[in-house]
Formats: C-alpha cells, structure tokens, sequence
C-alpha cells in the first residue's frame, strides 16, 4: 500500500529534525510509504511514531503500514503567519481522522475548501530537500 508522491521544486521552509525513532518514518515516506508505530502489548496506535507507548509505557512497538485514508474533522486558513512560511500563506490546515483511530494535523494541500466531515487522502510531498506530507480531497 502506498500513497500519491507529489513533487515539490523548491526546499521545505521548516525542515523536521528527525530523530532515530522518527528517521524511519521519513525514510519511508520519501518512498510514498505513511507509517507509524503500534504498540505490541495493547494493540495502540501512536502518531507522531515513538519508541514507547504513551497508553501503557511499553517499549514492544512495531511498524505498521496505514491506508492513509480517513475524515477530515476540522480546518482553519493561516493567513498571518512566521516570517518563515511567509511565501507558504495562506496556509490550509487541517485536523484528520485516519481509519486507523489516528487523529493527526497536517497541511490542506488544495487550495479550494475541503468540506468537513469530506473523505480526504495523506500525500507525500517530495521537496529538494525531503519529504513532507499534506492532505486532499479524496479521489
């Protein structure tokens, strides 16, 4: 399973800082991959990924794949926003519930409003630098 890759030609305006949990994450996702951890022991999901479950402190997780489909349950437009991601505005955001249970927030990549309650779909963003991940629509 893998997700849409969508190339971006210019660098990310604020690169992540991955660590040696989260590097396999955005290892994998340069490759159109969106995965997580799971918890062995009480079968939870955790995003952003990390190496002990914060439901039952458990250090038995594993990588697992997600579909990258889910719900969009709220979004906001930034218009005014860090002199960083000043050539980023206005910046579509939303928070999204996977199938998986996961409720994460990340980038509205269109630029047209994506109803509440719409099917939406996780992107990768593939910069010059590396990847991000965004979502839209539901095709």
């Amino acid at each position: 399973m893998s997700i849409d890759v969508i190339e971006k030609n210019r660098p990310r305006a604020y690169p992540p800082r991955p660590t040696e949990c989260t590097a396999i994450f955005w290892e994998a996702l340069e490759k159109g991959k969106f995965q997580t951890t799971k918890c062995n022991d009480c079968d939870s999901f955790t995003f952003p990924p990390k190496p002990i479950c914060p439901h039952c402190w458990s250090s038995s997780v594993s990588w697992k794949e997600l579909s990258g489909k889910g719900t969009l349950y709220s979004r906001t437009t930034i218009y005014a926003a860090p002199a960083t991601f000043e050539n980023e505005t206005p910046i579509h955001a939303g928070i999204i519930d996977l199938e998986e249970g996961i409720r994460i927030a990340t980038q509205l990549i269109e630029d047209e409003a994506i109803p509440i309650d719409s099917p939406v779909e996780i992107v990768a963003i593939r910069h010059t630098d590396g990847p991000l991940y965004g979502a839209r629509k539901a095709k």
